[in-house]
C-alpha cells in the first residue's frame, strides 16, 4: 500500500487522515504533543487579577503549552493551536459555510459540505441556553436591521453546561474538535506521531519522496508517496520555504477587537461563545467573552461576570507574510477604517442597552486565522494543486483561501480538505 504523510492534526489535517486511510497507509506528523484542557481554574485568575498580578500573553504557554502565542513585527497578538486537534480544540466550534470566493472561482464544494454534515453533529438551535444579556444584545441586532443569525455550532449543545471555557478546551466533551476524525483516523490503522515537527519536505527528481522531521535533537526522514501539508497558515508557509518552494507574499490573519461594557450579572464569561453573529461586507460582530483580554488587560477588571463583550472578527487586507521565522503583519489604512467603523457598530449596539459609549473599553488585538499563503486560483481550481508543488504534494489548510473570509474558517478548511481527498481517489465520508 502507498505511503501517506499528513503534517498537522487540526481541520484540514484530521479530515485528510481519516478519508485517506485505507486507500493509502497513513502517518500524521503533529509538531505538539497530546491536547490537555487547560486546568486552572478561572477563579484563580479572578483573584490574579484582583492582586494586580498580570503577566505577559506571550507566557501562557507555560499554562497551557497547546496553545502556541507569537507575536507580530506590528505587535498583534496571533494564537494558534499546537497540540492534536490542532486550533479545532481552542476554537467555539463554528460551522458557517464560506465558499462565496471559492464558486468564484468555480469550485462547488457542496458534496464535500454535504458529507461534513453527516459525520459532524451541528445545530443552530441552542437559543434556550442564552442568558439575558446575550438576548438582549440579539433583539437590539435585530432592531437595528442587522439581520443577527444563531451561530452553527459542532458538538452535542444539549449537553452544554455553561461553563465558558471552549477556548481552553472543552472539559466535558461537548463541542466538536478534530481529535474525533483523528481518532477514527487511527482506528482504521493510521498512525500518529507527536512531537514531530516537519522541517521540508525531501524533493527528488521533482517528486517528494517524504518529509524530514525534528523531534527534539533528532531529524529523520519519513518516506511518503503523497504528502498532505496542513501545518495551518504559520505552519505551512516555513515548510514550504525551507523545501525550496515559494509562496505568495501575502498574508491575511483575520484580526479580532473585543469592545466591552461593564453589565453587572452578565456571566457572558459562563456562557457559548459567539452565540449568534451579524454580517457586514468586511466583518462580522458577535457576543463573546475575551479571555485573553480578560487575563492580560488592566482595563478587563474583575469580576469577570460583570463584562459584556461584543467582538469584531475583521477581513483583512492580505499585507502580510510569514518568512524567515518572523511574521510581518500590519493593518492598513482599509483595516484601520473597517476596524473604527466596526467598533461604531458596537458602541451603538451597546448604546440601545442604555451604555454610554465613553464608558466601553477594548480589548487585545489579536487574531488565529493565518492564511493566504498559496491561494487557489484560475490554474488550480479543478485540482486544488499549485504548479509550483511537486506533482505529490497537496495544502489542505488555510493557506489555499484566496482572502480573509472575516469569520471563522474551520467548517471551510474541511471541506476543501475533503475536495483534496477526493482528488487523490479517497472515498467520501462513511
Amino acid at each position: 500500500m502507498k505511503k501517506a504523510v499528513v503534517v498537522g492534526s487540526g481541520a484540514g489535517g484530521a479530515v485528510a487522515a481519516k478519508r485517506l486511510q485505507g486507500r493509502f497507509d497513513v502517518t500524521v506528523l503533529e509538531a505538539g504533543r497530546a491536547f490537555k484542557p487547560f486546568a486552572p481554574s478561572l477563579g484563580l485568575i479572578d483573584r490574579i487579577k484582583s492582586a494586580g498580578l498580570l503577566f505577559h500573553a506571550k507566557e501562557i504557554g507555560l499554562l497551557f503549552p497547546a496553545m502556541d502565542v507569537r507575536r507580530t513585527t506590528h505587535g498583534m497578538i496571533l494564537i494558534r493551536g499546537k497540540a492534536t486537534g490542532g486550533t479545532t480544540t481552542l476554537a467555539t466550534g463554528n460551522a458557517l459555510r464560506l465558499d462565496r470566493d471559492l464558486k468564484e472561482l468555480g469550485i462547488d464544494l457542496g458534496p464535500e459540505f454535504a458529507s461534513l454534515e453527516r459525520e459532524v453533529p451541528v445545530t443552530a438551535d441552542h437559543r434556550g441556553t442564552w442568558r439575558e444579556a446575550s438576548r438582549r444584545l440579539f433583539r437590539a441586532c435585530e432592531e437595528m436591521g442587522l439581520a443577527p443569525e444563531p451561530t452553527p455550532k459542532m458538538g452535542r449543545q444539549d449537553r452544554c453546561a455553561g461553563c465558558g471555557r471552549c477556548v481552553l478546551g472543552c472539559p466535558n466533551g461537548v463541542k466538536w474538535d478534530a481529535r474525533s476524525f483523528l481518532r477514527e483516523a487511527l482506528t482504521r490503522g493510521a498512525r500518529l506521531r507527536t512531537g514531530a515537527s516537519v522541517e521540508r519536505i525531501v524533493i527528488r527528481g521533482g517528486e517528494a519522496a517524504g518529509v524530514e522531521v525534528r523531534a527534539g535533537w533528532r531529524r529523520e526522514f519519513v518516506p511518503a508517496d503523497v504528502v498532505i501539508i496542513a501545518a495551518g497558515g504559520l505552519g505551512t508557509p516555513p515548510i514550504l520555504e525551507k523545501s525550496g518552494i515559494a509562496c505568495e507574499q501575502r498574508l491575511f490573519v483575520d484580526p479580532v477587537l473585543c469592545v466591552a461594557a461593564r453589565w453587572p450579572g452578565a456571566r457572558q464569561n459562563r456562557e457559548l461563545p459567539m452565540p449568534f453573529f451579524a454580517r457586514k461586507e468586511k466583518y462580522i460582530i458577535s457576543p463573546y467573552f475575551d479571555l485573553l483580554s480578560y487575563f492580560f488587560s488592566p482595563a478587563w477588571k474583575p469580576p469577570a461576570g460583570d463584562i459584556l463583550s461584543l467582538m469584531i472578527k475583521l477581513a483583512d487586507d492580505d499585507s502580510g507574510i510569514v518568512a524567515a521565522g518572523s511574521i510581518r503583519k500590519p493593518l492598513t489604512e482599509p483595516d484601520r477604517e473597517r476596524l473604527a467603523e466596526a467598533a461604531d457598530l458596537c458602541a451603538a449596539v451597546f448604546e440601545r442597552l442604555g451604555v454610554r459609549k465613553d464608558s466601553l473599553f477594548f480589548g487585545i488585538l489579536n487574531a488565529g486565522h493565518p492564511g493566504g499563503a498559496l491561494p487557489l486560483g484560475p490554474a488550480s481550481a479543478t485540482t486544488f494543486h499549485d504548479p509550483r508543488l511537486p506533482g505529490n504534494v497537496y495544502i489542505a489548510d488555510a493557506s489555499l483561501l484566496p482572502r480573509s473570509l472575516g469569520a471563522p474558517p474551520i467548517w471551510t478548511i474541511m471541506a476543501m480538505a475533503g475536495r483534496v481527498t477526493a482528488l487523490l481517489g479517497a472515498p467520501g465520508a462513511s
